[in-house]
């Protein structure tokens, strides 16, 4: 039962998910190409490898032989030739026992090799993420990259540890059996094979109709995957806004096109078997028919029709099983190419052979020009300077190009055209890594692991002490908090410190920074979503973290940046004003504005 193209193209949905912004699901469709990759894998493997050929070519042996063994013990009782009875029982009950216990060893190899490429696969997948660049992160919906790396890799170890060794198996069989009905009697083999044309134009035609539903489910799956990973993560938004049903529908909808592929992908699958057994049915009635008829002219004897019929079921058998595994072999490599299609993506690039040891700190913006989305420029001819040791503020409305500003300085993402300068150095030439182990950056939107409390203060370097990081509370004004925790530093917090209050979750990022020790300081609204009191005792914090350093400071309220040495008035993209609070209130101009909206109490 396969669908037409057209009929499959109204499962198609966007890959792409995230507030009105959608973009096409990767489609990667070369399957030779994957799965000469996939065989690459199997490099690191070669012992385990061939001692699981040793066991299937074995096992394939006695398969194969053992048939031929039953008609000579036919014949010899049809024939009254008893002599030699004993002896082919004998070896019949050996090879069978050989073929049971070699099957045993195959499995165990299957499992091990199947566990062990995966592992190396999930290591180079999990590796490759964690230097994506942002950009790439940023434009792709985080369920689905977890989907290619559970689901997908999942689907590639269940085809190694269940079908790789039946594959084997299932060739070396054919070819086998077909050696043995030819050695036997030629003619009534060639009988038989003729069913092998039906058998490639069946699998030909279902396995083309396959192909493109089992690749959809995956892609449907990863969809699925991250609907479900949005919802999970703006709950407390879905809920605020009761939008319980929207979700739910939108889930139903995606689930429904799933539901709809895998039923089609299944038919298509399952159907193949009860096509191969018509087939092999077909081949029976050829041997019965014929072989009995050479038998009676004396070209070949009852134990000879015997060992076909068996034989024909053995041709059958692998064929059957291929058949069955091939929709598995037909996950696994669409899953497949979905993680080599991340593992294609270029890299972060983190060169640079300049190093800050010595830095003081000056940061310089040189005619940058940048844009997320080519012709949407969000900064323009941006020229900014910002000496060793000053505070300088940021500011301006919405989408004015602030927290941009800050993306470029840390790498996040590559300028268009200028340049970015550290003490004169451009940050091109100086490492990622050596660049962010010496800026330290507190973000709106904190982030804190499922880990101690201690774990989560040391994440910002190695080698920092326990006294080093009970100062650095104790100067932030989190120390008293954290000894009330039920188990103090040892206290293991719930996944993004959900258990801590907005506020007590800044404290502790910014007394994080603080151990960081950095040359240069960014804070990106680190006190917006803080009640009054809270946001006096952060900014408290702050100041001891801002003495000696280099401090970009991104706010929303005017009031908390007061202090700053400098404060830079940003509109779309370019530098308005400059000055500090004093100067720019007596301009009259574009802060002026802002600062008496906030005066008023309106929304800026």
């Amino acid at each position: 039962m396969a669908e037409t193209k057209q009929d499959l193209n109204q499962y198609k949905i966007p890959g792409m998910r995230g507030p009105r912004n959608r973009q096409a699901v990767e489609k990667a469709r070369d399957r030779k190409g994957t799965f000469r990759r996939l065989v690459l894998y199997f490099g690191h493997e070669k012992k385990r490898l061939l001692a699981l050929l040793v066991c299937v070519v074995a096992t394939v042996v006695a398969a194969v032989y053992t048939p031929r063994l039953q008609s000579q013990a036919i014949d010899s009782i049809s024939q009254g030739r008893f002599s030699k009875l004993d002896r082919y029982l004998l070896l019949m009950l050996a090879f069978y026992g050989g073929q049971s216990l070699f099957t045993l060893f195959q499995g165990r190899l299957s499992a091990l090799l199947s566990q062990s490429i995966v592992k190396r696969m999930r290591n180079d997948l999990f590796q490759k993420i964690v230097n994506l660049p942002i950009r790439y992160l940023d434009r792709h919906p985080h369920g689905d990259i977890m989907s290619r790396m559970t689901n997908d890799i999942e689907n590639v170890s269940n085809t190694v540890s269940q079908s790789l060794s039946s594959l084997v198996s299932g060739c070396l069989t054919i070819l086998g059996t077909v050696f043995m009905m030819f050695w036997l009697c030629p003619s009534l083999a060639l009988l038989s094979c003729t069913t092998v044309i039906l058998t490639v134009a069946a699998t030909k035609f279902l396995s083309s109709a396959m192909r493109r539903f089992y690749r959809r489910r995956q892609e449907l799956l990863g969809s699925l995957n991250s609907t479900v990973e949005e919802m999970v993560g703006g709950y407390r938004t879905v809920a605020a806004y009761s939008r319980e049903s929207a979700v739910t529908e939108e889930f139903n909808r995606t689930s429904d096109d799933l539901t709809r592929v895998g039923i089609a992908a299944e038919i298509l699958g399952g159907s193949m078997g009860p096509v191969m057994n018509v087939i092999n049915n077909i081949s029976f009635v050829i041997i019965a028919a014929f072989g009995g008829y050479f038998a009676l002219k004396g070209s070949i004897t009852i134990g000879t029709i015997s060992a076909f019929i068996i034989y024909a079921k053995q041709f059958g058998r692998p064929i059957d099983e291929l058949a069955q595994i091939y929709g598995q072999i037909q996950t696994a490599i669409a899953g497949a190419e979905r993680v080599f299609a991340i593992l294609d993506e270029p890299s972060e690039d983190k060169s640079g052979g300049e190093n800050m040891d010595h830095a003081r700190g000056v940061i310089t913006f040189q005619n940058v020009n940048f844009s997320y989305e080519e012709g949407k420029p969000v900064l323009q001819d941006f020229n900014l300077t910002v000496e060793a040791g000053q505070k300088v503020a940021l500011v301006g409305s919405t989408g004015s190009g602030k927290t941009t500003v800050v993306n470029l300085l840390m790498r996040f993402y590559d300028i268009d055209s200028g340049q970015i300068l550290i003490d004169g150095v451009n940050i091109r030439d100086i490492s990622c890594d050596e660049l962010r182990h010496n800026t330290a950056i507190v973000l709106q939107d904190t982030v804190l692991f499922a880990d101690t409390v201690e774990n989560n203060l040391k994440y910002s370097g190695e080698g920092i002490t326990d006294q080093e990081m009970e100062e650095a509370a104790g100067m932030c004004h989190c120390a008293g908090m954290i000894r009330r925790l039920p188990e103090g530093y040892r206290t293991v917090l719930s996944q993004g410190g959900g258990s801590l209050s907005q506020g007590q979750r800044q404290l502790l990022s910014i007394a994080r920074a603080f151990l960081a020790k950095p040359r240069i300081l960014i804070l990106d609204e680190a006190t917006s979503s803080v009640d009054t009191r809270t946001e006096k005792r952060i900014q408290d914090a702050m100041v001891k973290l801002m003495a000696n350093r280099t401090s970009l400071i991104i706010a929303h309220r005017l009031s908390t940046i007061r202090d700053a040495d400098r404060i830079v008035v940003m509109d779309r993209g370019r530098i308005v004003e400059t000055g500090s609070h004093e100067q720019l209130l007596a301009a009259k101009g574009r802060y002026y504005e802002l600062y008496m909206t906030q005066f008023a109490g309106q929304a800026t």
